[in-house]
Order: C-alpha cells, then sequence, then structure tokens
C-alpha cells in the first residue's frame, strides 16, 4: 500500500493525542512559512494561520485534501484559502475516526483501468449465439436457461492486496427477458483453491458502483457473469479503479456522471486563486483510466477543470446520445456558475482526441478561446484512414465508428463527418480564438486545420495555428511546447496574468 503522508498545523502535536493507522505518517509543524521538501497528501490546519502561512498552504496544498478544526476562524483571508482549496471542516470528535477509516483514500497515484474484452470467455455450457464487436462489446445471444448459470467470465483473476480498497463498475445491456448477477470471487493469493470471500450481485447492486475489499488476507479476484432466461446480452466493459472512498473518482474531488445506459463521465475541478479564465482540458485517448494533463494545467494557476470518457478502448471523443453529450455542457456550466464566471472567462483546450472534444462543446460554451494541438474532427476520416493510410495505426478508430453510426460503411464515415461540422458551421464564433497546433502530414485528420478556417464564417473570428512537420505521433513534444507558450500568452495578454 502507498504511504500516506499528513502535515498537521497547530499548537499540540496529533502524533501524542491519536493514533495512527499502519502506512500514514503525520509530520506536525508549529510553524510553515517555507516549501516542503516533499509532497503531503492531507493537510490538518488546528490553529489560524498566518499571512504568509495562508499563501504557503495554498501553494502546497491539493484541492480537496485541506481540512480544518473548530480552532480555525474561517473569516477574511482564511475564507479566500478555503475556498480556492475547497477545504472541510473536521470536527474534533470526529479526527481519530477520521485519521483511522478515511486517510487511505488520499494515496497519491490514482489507477484505473478497463479490463480487456479480449480476455473475455464464453462459458462452455452456452450454447447460444456470440458476437465479438472489436473493442465496443460482446453479444451473447439465445437460452440462458431457468436458473442463474455462468455465461461468461474473464480469464485472468486481478490482485485485491489486503486493506486496499477497489471501485468496480459493469457496462452492460440486455433484454428485458435476461436477468444476470456478476458473481465475485476472492481467492487468497497464490492458490485457487482456498476461497475468502464469494459474492453475488444482482442488478439491483449493479445500478451503482461496487466497492470491493479484502479483510482477510491478500486476495485475487475472479469475475463471472451468470444469466438466465431467453434473449440477447451485451458485455460492455468491467471498469476497475483503486477506490477513494466517498471522496471522489481518480482523484480526491473527482467527479462521475453516468447515464441511463450506463456510460460514464469525469471531471475534476480545481477553484485555482478563483480569478479568470477558467481552463477546461479534455483528456486525450489513453487505455489506463482517469484524468490528463493534472500537473500541466495546475502549473498555469488558474481555475481549471480536467474532463475524461472510459468508453471502448481508450476513449470515443466524447460523443454520444443527447443525454451522454448534455453531461459534458452541463459539467462546463456548472463550475462556469460557482465561479461567476461568463463564456468569454472559459478556454477550451486539449490535445489529440481532447481537441475533439474542446472543439465540439465549444460550439455550446462559444468560450473566449480554444487551445488545441493534433486536432480532429472529421472522425469519420479518421477511421477510414486506418485502411491506406496508416494499417494498424489507431484501429480504435474503427471501433468509434461503428459505435457512433452503427456501421463501418462510406455513409458512416460521413455521417460521422457532419455530427461534427454541422455543429461548428451553425455556431456564432465572433467573439472566441482558436490557437491552432498541427501536424503538416497528419495521418489521422489531414484537413483538420483548413476545413475549421474554411467553415468559420463568423465576423470577428481570430485563428492562428502553426504547422510541425510529421505525421500524428511524430513530434508530441514541440506540439505540447507550442501548447504551452500559446496558453501564457493568452493568460498574459488577455486575462493580466504574470506567468513565468
Amino acid at each position: 500500500m502507498a504511504k500516506i503522508q499528513i502535515l498537521q498545523l497547530g499548537n499540540e502535536d496529533w502524533n501524542e493525542i491519536y493514533t495512527l493507522p499502519e502506512g500514514v505518517t503525520l509530520d506536525y509543524a508549529e510553524e510553515f512559512i517555507e516549501p516542503p521538501e516533499k509532497a503531503y497528501d492531507l493537510f490538518f490546519l488546528d490553529r489560524n494561520l498566518l499571512e504568509e502561512e495562508i499563501r504557503q498552504v495554498y501553494r502546497s496544498a491539493k484541492a480537496y485534501t485541506l481540512f480544518v478544526t473548530s480552532k480555525v476562524d474561517v473569516r477574511g483571508r482564511m475564507e479566500w484559502l478555503c475556498r480556492s482549496r475547497r477545504a472541510q471542516h473536521l470536527p474534533r470528535a470526529d479526527i481519530q475516526r477520521f485519521l483511522t477509516e478515511e486517510t487511505r483514500f488520499y494515496f497519491p497515484r490514482p489507477y484505473g483501468e478497463k479490463f480487456a474484452l479480449r480476455d473475455v470467455a464464453v462459458a462452455h455450457g452456452f450454447s447460444g449465439k456470440v458476437k465479438w464487436n472489436g473493442n465496443q462489446n460482446i453479444l451473447l445471444e439465445g437460452d440462458f436457461g431457468e436458473e442463474f448459470r455462468q455465461a461468461a467470465y474473464w480469464r485472468y483473476n486481478n490482485p485485491l492486496p489486503k486493506g486496499e480498497a477497489a471501485d468496480f463498475w459493469l457496462e452492460y445491456d440486455k433484454d428485458p427477458s435476461v436477468e444476470i448477477v456478476l458473481e465475485v470471487t476472492i481467492f487468497a493469493t497464490g492458490t485457487a483453491s482456498v476461497v475468502l470471500e464469494r459474492l453475488e450481485l444482482s442488478e439491483k447492486d449493479l445500478e451503482q458502483v461496487v466497492r470491493l475489499e479484502s479483510s482477510k488476507g491478500n486476495g485475487t479476484l475472479f469475475f463471472s457473469v451468470k444469466a438466465k432466461g431467453r434473449g440477447r446480452l451485451w458485455l460492455t466493459g468491467l471498469h476497475k479503479r483503486l477506490s477513494r472512498g466517498s471522496h471522489g473518482y481518480f482523484l480526491p474531488g473527482g467527479e462521475r456522471y453516468v447515464t441511463s445506459s450506463r456510460e460514464e463521465a469525469f471531471c475534476y475541478f480545481d477553484p485555482g486563486d478563483l480569478k479568470p479564465p477558467l481552463n477546461v482540458y479534455f483528456s486525450g485517448y489513453k487505455t489506463l483510466e482517469g484524468f490528463e494533463g493534472y500537473f500541466m494545467v495546475k502549473a498555469l494557476g488558474c481555475p481549471f477543470l480536467l474532463i475524461a470518457e472510459p468508453r471502448l478502448e481508450g476513449g470515443s471523443f466524447y460523443m454520444g446520445s443527447d443525454e451522454y453529450e448534455q453531461i459534458y455542457v452541463n459539467m462546463i456550466r456548472k463550475h462556469m456558475k460557482e465561479l461567476g464566471f461568463t463564456p468569454d472567462q472559459v478556454i477550451l483546450s486539449g490535445l489529440s482526441m481532447g481537441t475533439f472534444g474542446a472543439l465540439y462543446y465549444g460550439c455550446d460554451i462559444r468560450p473566449h478561446a480554444m487551445i488545441v494541438g493534433k486536432p480532429l474532427a472529421s472522425i469519420g476520416n479518421v477511421a477510414a484512414n486506418e485502411k491506406h493510410l496508416r494499417p494498424g495505426g489507431f484501429p480504435t478508430s474503427l471501433d468509434i465508428l461503428r459505435f457512433q453510426c452503427g456501421g463501418s460503411g462510406e455513409e458512416c464515415v460521413q455521417r460521422l463527418n457532419e455530427k461534427f461540422w454541422n455543429k461548428f458551421e451553425k455556431t456564432d464564433w465572433g467573439s472566441s480564438k482558436f490557437v491552432v497546433a498541427y501536424m503538416i502530414e497528419d495521418d489521422y485528420d489531414a484537413d483538420a486545420y483548413l476545413s475549421m478556417l474554411s467553415h468559420l464564417q463568423s465576423d470577428g473570428v481570430q485563428a492562428y495555428g502553426k504547422g510541425i512537420h510529421g505525421r500524428h505521433n511524430d513530434d508530441t513534444t514541440g506540439i505540447i511546447n507550442w501548447f504551452l507558450n500559446q496558453y501564457k500568452k493568452i493568460l498574459r495578454e488577455d486575462f493580466g496574468r504574470k506567468m513565468e
């Protein structure tokens, strides 16, 4: 288990008052006016701070990791600190319980994964139709029987060390005539003959994220889907994330949204210094689940919002049903409202897959600027290029085409392209800037930048870009450097921020 590092400021050392659980260390400091030598996972304030200490805590504490007791007077600059770091009140009577039960969820390194569909095996007893739809889902169709019996399982067991908690989410769909349960068997590590625990999770249980932990020793998890009835069952994905308990997803404070069809979307909001702009960053394609760009965007010093999605193999470009897409619009507007910001105080940004999210939802937000690197807009073309221009380079693009349009023919390619451009053309961009770094020989979407310029019809819109020679993934470092320099330029020139 990861070590949890705590810094406590107060007039008495909590090491002498409270008992710390294994793996948790608490450093007590009488004053805090110098930068700490190490990164702390939690900050506890048990006294009022000096002015110079407030600034130091602001720089050192991550949002959602600051806790204050009743000894702290939350007024003036302290109120600003508590708002910017999303501080939480910790009652005196709850300190020991929090140390014992909750600190373990503030580990420094988040982790999330989706178990590969290729690792799903169909039970020998199932004699119906089986169809693999790439990385989208597996279809089982037929008679599952009158009693629950195994329909499919994941071949490889997954480790669950003692004391570690993990959240699991099963994405699936089915006909009403089919019922399922998810059976979880926890074996003792190193053997398949010693069962520590066995759980059967009903569809009612699966409406919420399932948190599992092994209290009896180090274990490994075996997952099996049982079904009964007759009809169709689609298995889309089984997701695992190291659990933050009730304190968020991936990062403390991380927010999770889910549609009626069990599709997820995530965001993480850091209020920063509470001054404009709000920097919104869409994660790129990534097979390990979680947020991208935390340290990069945080270093800019502004309020920021990280957005991520875990569908298919590494993301599906933030597109989906009206219900799904509205989630992203709502999450951005929610945090704009909290800060009291208007659209001209917002910047949307992203790299590669993240550029689509920034540009697509820029049509709804109409922000001050969109800063993007390696833009992708005609996603149908990205998939079509897999056959001749980029064979085997990004096969997930074919999954995306099928997932979004139900097929892979030319008509589907054009329909997916038009999904973006129809929305883009209808938007009044008169108060927005487009700042674009693109690859001149891009083998994903070669014409994205020029197409964008040709579709911009609004009076007053500003657009400029920089082309770098190479294919889509040939010079990511050069793209990121220009991307960050433009971010700093806009923050300095348009918002009066002093940038290092």
